[in-house]
């Protein structure tokens, strides 16, 4: 019995059991974000050292994510996901009574090595259980935690921090991982674990890679990139023990990824949507919150307030795309999606200081409603032509790089911010002369001081920049339309199609 023939009576609040356990994983890499000046001040860190609260948790997901399909694999999908899910709940219990910082970036590393199997195991029994007429209402079911998720995590982690206390941050997640672990031995079905080599070499090769990649992609920005030896010997690392990888996959009898998984033209370009949707997801959800602060003088709770429609719109794209996916192509809902997402990042291209609340609303709105609309899609087209043996392991790669596309797209857009601002500043303030007939000058005897005009050039550069980055994700999204045109529709037996 493959594992598409799986029975199980309660599939409903499996599904729902499913979307908690991912919710829990997802909206911790975001959650803590804003409760970070205040574990600073409790735990006596510097700005560098608190940051390590939220590498050590994103470096140990990545670390681990890739191990999914063969421990899986090896001892069953439902043990597996169980112990995930206690040993998550109890890292957050942990983390939530760290006394020193020592004791909670260990114990966040824990609880992101702990959650890194939850999202990979949920998609790939949701789409085993379910018939494939389903998969497209139940992958936009599952998506609402994937994606919204990390835009609630910073709302939600700003309100418990202002309400109660920091370590609620983590303690919320216990109710939620004590009733999921029941749900899972309850509902989740058993399978027959498969007898399978374990290529250490390879996971060491390709651990060590992920794991320099992310400290790269978490900490070049803050130690001035290739300025610093940190930096240059961990991107030296992460080529030579990628290149090994590549080298070990294609040698060894045995190896760590079944390469019948790239043999698939649908699951290799799809892997590239994801990382397109973690682009736009993260990525802007990373750039708003300063934006708006700095530039729109707006407090932190007015940006979670702002921010969070853009879940709102991503939800209901995703619950009504599932049902237009068995009318039309998914490739046209996908393209539809992209080109509603860049319109509404070219909106923000003409962000002024004087940013409208509304404008930033709608234009986050537009932004989840496309990316709705491109996720849900891409999740039925990466799995329709592939053997339901692959699942667990191709949604173990498929999140690795959901996240490795947003943690790089941040680390671009970044860098890009803060070189263009020095730039942009040194440009204007030539343009600063009474000579410039465009540049209305206070009148004679009138005096403006010069920390006025330095602020404002500031100003002026930092949003060029802001709007120089918008502008290169609009191009980005446009720019990944042709790859429409190599994914192929599923068979007429796999069509997504009117739930039974």
């Amino acid at each position: 019995m493959t594992a598409a023939a799986v029975e199980v009576k309660h599939r409903g609040l499996l599904a729902l059991v499913m979307m908690a356990a991912t919710i829990m994983h997802v909206l911790d890499a975001t959650i803590a974000n804003v409760a970070l000046p205040h574990m600073q001040g409790t735990l006596s860190a510097t700005h560098d050292q608190i940051s390590w609260v939220l590498t050590s948790y994103i470096v140990a997901s990545a670390i681990v994510t890739p191990l999914t399909g063969f421990l899986a694999g090896r001892f069953g999908r439902r043990p597996v996901f169980f112990w995930s899910v206690v040993g998550f709940t109890i890292a957050s219990m942990l983390c939530g009574a760290a006394m020193t910082l020592d004791q909670i970036v260990i114990f966040r590393a824990l609880q992101g090595a702990f959650g890194a199997a939850l999202a990979p195991l949920s998609q790939s029994t949701l789409l085993d259980v379910y018939p494939p007429s389903n998969h497209a209402s139940v992958m936009g079911f599952w998506g609402v935690g994937v994606m919204v998720g990390p835009i609630m995590g910073p709302t939600l982690g700003g309100w418990l921090t202002e309400e109660f206390t920091w370590r609620w941050v983590f303690y919320i997640n216990v109710p939620v991982g004590i009733l999921t672990g029941l749900g899972l031995l309850l509902l989740m079905p058993k399978e027959e674990p498969r007898r399978r080599p374990f290529d250490f070499t390879g996971f060491a090769l390709l651990g060590l890679a992920i794991a320099c990649i992310q400290l790269v992609l978490d900490r070049g920005e803050l130690l001035d990139w290739f300025a610093s030896t940190e930096i240059i010997i961990e991107t030296v690392v992460a080529g030579v023990c990628f290149t090994m990888f590549v080298i070990h996959l294609k040698t060894t009898d045995h190896p760590f990824f079944d390469l019948r998984l790239f043999e698939d033209p649908n699951f290799s370009v799809s892997l590239l949507f994801t990382a397109t949707c973690g682009m736009g997801l993260i990525a802007s959800s990373a750039l708003m919150p300063p934006f708006l602060a700095y530039l729109g003088g707006y407090p932190a709770l007015t940006i979670g307030l702002v921010m969070a429609p853009r879940g709102i719109g991503m939800m209901f794209a995703m619950l009504m795309v599932g049902r237009l996916a068995r009318r039309y192509d998914p490739r046209i809902l996908m393209g539809s999606g992209l080109i509603i997402t860049a319109g509404s990042m070219w909106v923000m291209t003409g962000f002024t200081t004087d940013i409208d609340t509304w404008a930033v609303i709608w234009t986050g709105v537009g932004q989840g409603f496309g990316l709705g609309f491109v996720f849900v899609p891409i999740s039925v087209l990466m799995f329709a032509t592939m053997s339901p043996a692959l699942r667990t392991e191709a949604a173990a790669i498929n999140a690795l790089m959901r996240n490795l596309g947003g943690s790089l797209s941040i680390a671009i857009l970044v860098a890009l911010v803060s070189q263009n601002i020095q730039l942009n500043r040194s440009e204007l303030a030539g343009h600063i002369s009474p000579l410039n007939p465009n540049l209305t000058l206070p009148a004679p005897g009138v005096s403006i001081p010069l920390a006025i005009w330095d602020a404002e050039l500031t100003r002026q550069a930092t949003l060029i920049a802001y709007l120089n980055d918008f502008r290169a994700m609009t191009w980005f999204m446009l720019a990944t339309l042709p790859l429409l045109f190599l994914l192929r529709r599923p068979p007429p037996a796999q069509a997504p199609g009117k739930p039974a």
